[in-house]
């Protein structure tokens, strides 16, 4: 814990500024005589000595124009407000102890000076909000720790190697950037994927509604051959690179569910879909090889079992609707010369899926239940986990060892 702030005096620090209306960066920008344009105005416009113009004053004196300050450089896109004292603001002081407070205002971050007192921090008027990138300009090291938990408290420190933190719980030196929770479940999960086989308990943990996961009804994908392809719908349905499977379900129309997964570090994401091919309940799953593959083969030269993700989304489909699928896209792309088949024909139908579910989604659509134009054939598209990557598909299969549901998980929610 900083050392000029005991349980109690944090406690009454941050009860001063839950009661005390807290100035605007741009305001304690202005006070403390620093540069307050938006990033990307014109700073030349501002006519302000800190922008290179002068003032009637200078004008009147002949002076010289003031010396344009830097610009203000925006290290972290959103990154919130922070707790900085003015003294640091202002140059009186360097920066010395940073500590995250749960529940303060914010990001949590706060931050004190290396000449601040007790009682100066104690008085409420000598603390400042300002966006992170502020102080971030006055000293870019801080951007190492920008994404440390809430309850983290750092003593900052230089050496011959450098600017550093230092853990103050635990000793430990931070001398590189410290990765969002969200890289590091995503790094983790990418070593989870993929391989031969699952116990039975994850995919009932996908898809009990338990927890944070959700499961929820994405439409109908219509099969009228049997033969499943999985593929991003935006990059491979259709082409060369989709993945056909070897095992086939009987010809007929499907339901497809979602496990809709609710993550504090990575927000609202589909963590696995599920194609429902008949009501009875899986003993075991096994991994869905490629069309012209068995178990067997896996390990073989040129044997793959998973399918790419370029653009976010993945689907069910059958092979034929699959051609259907190219068809259209290729006429489309005829008649819309220019145009973006995502961004100018999908997208839309994406956002009104949000507007119709706003529960279960983020704004710009997660699933969609698509029938193409010209047969009417249902195809369901939906986002992939965390984005981009190869996923690989499983069988379900009942005690006899007939098919009861394809699985493709996205994420482990374990993880995140």
């Amino acid at each position: 814990m900083h050392p000029l702030l005991g349980g109690a005096e944090m406690r009454c620090f941050m009860g001063l500024f839950g009661k005390k209306k807290l100035q605007k960066p741009e305001d304690e920008n202005v006070a403390q005589g620093r540069e307050a344009a938006q990033p990307g105005q014109d700073r030349r416009e501002t006519g302000s000595p800190a922008a290179g113009g002068r003032t009637e004053e200078s004008r009147e004196r002949g002076s010289q124009p003031v010396e344009k300050q830097p610009e203000r450089k925006e290290y972290i896109r959103g990154a919130g407000g922070t707790i900085v004292t003015k003294s640091i603001l202002s140059g009186a002081s360097k920066l010395k102890w940073m500590f995250r407070q749960e529940g303060g205002p914010g990001n949590g971050w706060v931050a004190f000076g290396d000449t601040d007192s007790q009682e100066y921090v104690n008085d409420a008027n000598n603390m400042a909000v300002v966006d992170f990138n502020t102080l971030a300009n006055i000293e870019p090291t801080v951007v190492n720790i920008f994404h440390m938990p809430m309850g983290s408290d750092l003593e900052f420190c230089s050496d011959k190697r450098g600017k550093y933190f230092v853990d103050t719980r635990t000793g430990k030196e931070i001398r590189e950037p410290v990765k969002h929770p969200a890289q590091i479940a995503f790094e983790k999960n990418l070593k989870f994927l993929n391989q031969e086989t699952y116990p039975l308990e994850f995919f009932q943990m996908l898809f009990t509604g338990s927890g944070e996961t959700e499961v929820i009804s994405a439409g109908t994908t219509d099969f009228p051959t049997g033969e499943v392809v999985l593929a991003d719908p935006m990059a491979y349905l259709g082409s060369k690179y989709e993945t056909v499977l070897d095992r086939r379900i009987p010809p007929g129309s499907y339901p497809v569910e979602l496990s809709v997964f609710r993550s504090r570090i990575a927000g609202l994401r589909i963590a696995a879909a599920r194609l429902m091919v008949c009501d009875r309940p899986p003993v075991r799953y096994e991994l869905a090889m490629p069309k012209g593959k068995k178990i067997e083969d896996l390990g073989k030269p040129g044997v793959w079992t998973f399918f790419g993700v370029d653009a976010g989304l993945a689907s069910f489909a059958d092979s034929r609707t699959s051609s259907d699928y190219r068809n259209f896209l290729e006429n489309w792309q005829k008649e819309n010369p220019g145009k973006n088949k995502y961004l100018d024909y999908f997208a839309p139908l994406f956002r009104k899926s949000y507007e119709a579910n706003p529960e279960v989604q983020t704004p710009d659509g997660n699933f969609i239940e698509w029938r193409l134009p010209e047969t009417g054939q249902r195809i369901v598209f939906f986002t992939s986990g965390m984005g981009d990557g190869m996923y690989s598909g499983y069988w379900g299969l009942d005690e006899n060892g007939e098919t009861v549901c394809l699985v493709a998980p996205f994420m482990n929610p374990e993880l995140f």
